[in-house]
């Protein structure tokens, strides 16, 4: 009678095997998710000019795991280190208009022209200033969140940007003591003065190696003091002779401001950052001034737009920018998250009709003792803009007091003068400085100052950051202010060096990403070795008992050459247990929790935004 073996015994390993393998395709995920700035690097960008391509990384970091709430990001390394490293984080406003009108529009290295083509951008900010811009908040651009989880006040907003950052400096680390300077312009004059309160609290509560440089803080055409801001849309109407006072239009302009002030007048309403009745003031302005279809630009009143647009069609790049953004070569570029649904667009009408903050205070109440705690601070503005005007902003300062005094005085009834700036030859505007805060008033500009004069505000930005080109060389631009060169030498482009630094940072960089791709391999090495051994431990037990139920079931059945035959040995050879330890399945899976799908689209704005855009302080507080 033949021997009686049990198969299922001999069947373990297999079975073990399976098992193995489904563990080792759970694990690798595991050994790949944390991500490393490598994973950030942007190896190549669509239409770039010829030549070497600018040091870049882009993608998201994950700021709210509940929600899916994630912060896209741009960086760009600066092309020469003068006197030392500084880092500029710029803002756009809306709320929930993306900062790539920044990079692409304003202060970023290139400038998108016809047919996806990139051009380098003169005046640019990343000359002596590695550039980081971010789409904040979540929803804005291409950042992403469930849509029902879009944020409504400013202090959650700053909560999260400090969750960012804490983040960002662990991918990166090399620029976490680098002068840090955070920039933007419209409604980023509320983010920027949270966010800065927000540093400088965690910096109180870290210990002293983790603590973050903040230096300085720039905001151009910011919606800072809305109670001073809405009257002078009046006011500037009249200044500039858009309307004339007396007139049946003008009388409707009076009455509109009328309301807003009563409105203002109640108790606490002077701190509210978005007071409907005060709102009608500027479409009041816009209605008055139709003509034949066309109103004023808001963000440039030397131009007229169609109604009701009345400036959301400018600037003229925008066209071009966003066909560029919604190339797909270009988010596989810049590491667009497949979770972001929806195609980059200028202005979320989702998040500005949610971001209402109707518990917060405007930032006009930060302010002071921003100042007070030795923090630079820089308000500039573009003389032909409507929406956040330079009479609102000089009423503001005007009012503010900190320190030993009030607005720009310099000592009790004596107040620092405005200075001519000249720059290249050309008046370029005015310069006021006085106890920390300074004020620039750029001629002949309008909401977006870096669109209309890159080069200008770049010298702006290097006089407030100290910026000392002696140790690099260039030639210094031609920037006086009152006929006298403006502080510290610097110079905007023509560079004849890049320095050594440069060089340092790109060998930085190389080593970055090995140490990356090393340590990812050794994460998966350490993987397939314990699941071989683990494989090998159950072929030898399952080899063991099989013996032993051989022994049992035989009972006399004669050995061979004194040993006995292991019947399943010869499915299981060194090499191919070696193939079978060595088998790959390095593809990521997908959490099994997510197959089922959220109540909610992840970052998914609607198809309605552009008529959205309307709420809120449309473009950026406007733009």
């Amino acid at each position: 009678m033949a021997p009686n073996l049990d198969r299922r015994k001999s069947r373990v390993p297999g079975l073990s095997l399976i098992w193995l393998l489904a563990l080792f395709i759970w694990a690798l995920p595991a050994a790949w998710a944390e991500k490393t700035a490598a994973d950030y690097y942007v190896k190549s960008m669509p239409g770039a000019p010829k030549g070497p391509l600018l040091k870049m990384h882009a993608g998201h970091v994950e700021v709210n795991h509940e929600h899916n709430g994630n912060l896209f990001f741009w960086h760009f390394a600066n092309r020469h280190i003068a006197n030392r490293p500084r880092t500029v984080i710029w803002l756009n406003g809306g709320p929930g208009c993306s900062s790539e009108d920044g990079a692409l529009m304003e202060i970023g290295p290139y400038r998108v022209r016809e047919g996806g083509k990139l051009e380098y951008n003169d005046g640019s900010w990343d000359e002596f200033a590695n550039l980081l811009f971010v789409d904040n908040p979540v929803g804005t651009g291409f950042s992403y969140v469930n849509t029902d989880s879009y944020l409504h006040e400013l202090q959650e907003m700053a909560d999260q940007f400090i969750t960012f950052l804490e983040k960002w400096f662990a991918l990166f680390p090399d620029y976490a003591n680098d002068d840090l300077y955070i920039a933007g312009e419209s409604y980023a004059g509320q983010h920027i003065p949270y966010i800065s309160r927000a540093i400088m609290d965690r910096n109180n509560k870290s210990g002293s190696e983790d603590k973050w440089n903040l230096k300085g803080i720039l905001i151009g055409n910011g919606w800072i003091s809305p109670a001073h801001q809405y009257q002078a849309y009046v006011s500037f109407a009249y200044a500039e002779g858009l309307v004339q006072g007396g007139t049946d239009d003008g009388n409707r302009l009076d009455r509109a401001l009328t309301d807003c002030n009563n409105e203002l007048a109640k108790p606490g309403a002077a701190d509210r950052i978005n007071i409907n009745v005060c709102e009608n003031v500027l479409s009041e302005f816009l209605e008055v001034t139709r003509s034949g279809g066309q109103c004023y630009n808001m963000y440039d009143v030397r131009l007229r737009d169609t109604y009701p647009a009345c400036g959301m069609n400018w600037p003229p790049d925008l066209n071009q920018v966003t066909n560029y953004l919604r190339q797909k070569d270009v988010t596989d570029a810049l590491h667009i998250n497949s979770d972001k649904r929806t195609g980059w667009s200028e202005c979320s009408g989702s998040v500005s009709s949610n971001f209402r903050a109707q518990k917060s205070k405007a930032s006009i109440t930060l302010i002071p003792q921003l100042l007070n705690d030795d923090l630079p601070i820089l308000l500039f503005s573009g003389a032909k803009d409507m929406i956040c005007n330079h009479l609102g902003t000089e009423d503001l300062i005007s009012t503010m007091k900190w320190g030993d005094g009030t607005g720009m005085e310099t000592s009790a009834g004596v107040y620092a003068p405005k200075r001519d700036w000249y720059f290249e030859g050309e008046a370029a505007g005015i310069w006021q400085e006085a106890r920390n805060l300074t004020y620039v008033l750029f001629y002949n500009s309008s909401h977006m100052v870096p669109f209309d004069y890159p080069r200008r505000t770049r010298d702006m930005l290097d006089r407030f950051m100290g910026v000392d080109i002696a140790s690099i060389g260039g030639k210094p631009v031609d920037s006086q202010i009152d006929g006298e060169k403006a502080h510290s030498e610097t110079s905007v482009g023509g560079h004849p060096n890049s320095t050594v630094a440069q060089e340092e940072s790109k060998d930085k960089l190389h080593q970055a990403e090995l140490n990356a791709y090393y340590k990812s391999g050794e994460a998966a090495l350490l993987v397939v070795i314990l699941i071989a051994v683990a494989f090998g431990f159950w072929v030898w037990r399952g080899r063991r008992r099989q013996r032993k139920t051989q022994e049992n079931d035989l009972g006399a059945y004669a050995p061979v050459n004194g040993k006995h035959r292991d019947v399943e040995a010869q499915d299981f050879d060194e090499r191919e247990l070696q193939n079978l330890s060595n088998g790959s399945g390095k593809k990521r899976f997908e959490d099994p929790d997510d197959m089922h799908g959220e109540r909610y689209d992840i970052g998914s704005d609607s198809d309605d935004d552009d008529d959205d855009q309307a709420s809120g302080r449309g473009k950026e507080a406007g733009a």
